[in-house]
């Protein structure tokens, strides 16, 4: 054990993977996170989405941005590449979920999880910056009339957010860890969170969990894909592990490190897959449920584009500046992107609920004919952003799916319990179009939304969830591993129940108290 060259390595530098680096850190372990994908600095970041070489992740084709979307069977899913994953691209909201989320799912009886994680959502909070939003711009104000309009005015609030507001546009030493951490600058409320903040606003997560363990001697390792993590000598890796990885992605000259502990942090779209992967080769005790109780938020996603003729500016603010909470399961956010961030029109089709796909499109040339100048100014509409709402709904009703590896493709999704995922979920609808009818516009979907059936999510969970035992789930109530020494899995993967909110918040609190049951290095 003393030869071994770390004493944990970390695959992927999202919410779990973060918070490990900085806290094992400051238990004096010596760490490595190794991410796929690049490091990003404020000048990197595109100015619109239509920069696809700086914003998509396709590296067979030449783009090494920071979002990723994934086609599966069931579900659309967007997910952040990049030092700080997630929190590159996300909007910045950190809600806490309400009390369903910690007594369902496979984890309810390991644990009093509301009370025990209540002082690490605490911690999540003050680490991430949260404040919340001072400023309604003009899709918050819309989502806050449709609140009075169904008499639900008392259940609209501002979002409470990861970004430093401060004085617009001025530059401050670190106003969050006591000098330790980057200056910071205040908010100018452009609406780009998620192209990536240009103006050093966005508490993401090189600017405090990962710029922290740095400080403490942890070492980034960025551009490097894991492909293998053997055991060293013993069969259960309680004499350490060698840790595999492409030097570049794309090329096959390999490097690799030697390790007592592995903390998967990769996301579900990257656990998941490397897990099965890792299952048929050199990990065989990895529980049988891994890629098991897959979950999205139950969410639908409808953008609504203004044909007014004077229209508000619907992209300034900040991505996610308020929530209503309709009924004690289901939330609606109002969702913006920056000025001349219009990419998605390209996606998206006027959307009808039907349970066949040949209503759904007869319903949609209905709308065309009934409404053809309305659906005109939707498609060629100049500035696009600035017109444009997506609401987002989610609900905390529950539904999973299973992760196996694809004949054709890397990944593939089957059913597992309760319903299947739904794009068309009635509420959503029927808050869209009084959404609709207030700003004269036609809601919109993404087209495999309409045309599969599928919904799109930002917010892909378990793969990898708690159990009581190896039979139940893939990792403990303390996220490790069952089967091996010293592994452990801190990402969206180890979400055992469906949160029915932003879950980046839910995945810091778990992580951090994960990490709080790890001696030191010393003992």
């Amino acid at each position: 054990m003393k030869n071994l060259e770390y004493d944990y390595v970390i695959i992927g530098s999202g919410f779990g993977g973060s918070v490990s680096a900085l806290r094992l850190s400051e238990k004096g372990y010596k760490v490595l996170v190794i991410e796929k994908g690049k490091w990003f600095k404020a000048e990197d970041f595109p100015k619109t989405n239509w920069n696809f070489k700086k914003w998509l992740w396709l590296p067979q084709v030449g783009f090494q941005g920071f979002f990723k979307m994934t086609f599966l069977n069931h579900v659309t899913v967007l997910s952040g590449v990049g030092v700080g994953g997630g929190s590159l691209t996300y909007a910045n909201t950190l809600p806490v979920p309400k009390g369903d989320f910690f007594e369902s799912g496979s984890w309810s009886d390991l644990n009093n999880w509301k009370n025990i994680l209540e002082p690490f959502y605490e911690t999540a909070y003050k680490m991430l910056g949260a404040a919340t939003n001072p400023k309604l711009d003009a899709s918050d104000l819309a989502l806050k009339e449709l609140a009075k309009d169904i008499g639900k005015e008392a259940h609209f609030e501002a979002a409470k957010v990861a970004i430093y507001f401060g004085e617009s546009g001025r530059t401050v030493k670190d106003p969050y860890f006591n000098g330790k951490g980057p200056d910071r600058t205040g908010c100018v409320h452009c609406g780009a969170c998620m192209t990536g903040c240009r103006y050093n606003s966005k508490n993401t997560l090189d600017k405090n969990y990962l710029y922290l363990a740095q400080q403490l001697g942890a070492t980034i390792i960025a551009e490097k894909e894991v492909i293998n993590v053997l055991p060293i000598n013993k069969d259960d890796g309680s004499d350490g592990y060698t840790v595999e990885y492409k030097s570049k992605l794309g090329k096959k000259l390999k490097g690799k490190v030697t390790t007592k502990g592995v903390i998967f942090s990769g996301g579900v779209m990257g656990t998941v897959p490397l897990l099965l992967e890792l299952k048929d080769k050199s990990l065989p005790y990895l529980s049988d449920k891994v890629g098991c109780n897959i979950r999205t938020n139950n969410e639908s996603l409808l953008v609504m584009t203004s044909t007014e003729k004077n229209h508000k500016d619907y992209s300034k603010g900040i991505a996610i500046g308020s929530v209503l909470h309709t009924d004690e399961n289901s939330h609606l956010e109002p969702v913006r992107y920056g000025e001349g961030s219009s990419f998605f029109r390209t996606l998206t089709i006027p959307t009808i609920h039907n349970k066949f796909v040949v209503f759904r499109l007869l319903g949609m040339f209905g709308i065309i004919l009934k409404q053809p100048l309305r659906f005109l100014k939707t498609v060629f509409a100049k500035n696009y952003a600035k017109r444009t709402t997506v609401l987002l709904f989610m609900q905390t009703l529950d539904s999973t799916l299973r992760i196996k590896k694809g004949f054709f493709t890397r990944m593939k999704t089957v059913t597992e319990g309760g319903q299947k995922p739904n794009a068309f979920i009635p509420e959503a609808l029927t808050l869209g179009k009084k959404f609709a009818k207030m700003v004269k516009a036609i809601p919109y979907a993404n087209f495999t939304d309409v045309l599969l059936g599928s919904p799109t999510t930002a917010h892909i969970l378990g793969g990898a969830v708690m159990g009581e035992d190896i039979s139940v789930g893939v990792i403990d109530k303390e996220c490790k591993v069952f089967g091996y020494q010293n592994m452990m899995v801190c990402d969206g993967a180890m979400i055992s129940a469906n949160p029915g909110v932003n879950p980046s918040l839910s995945i810091t609190a778990i992580t951090e108290y994960a990490m709080s049951k790890i001696p030191n290095k010393e003992a």
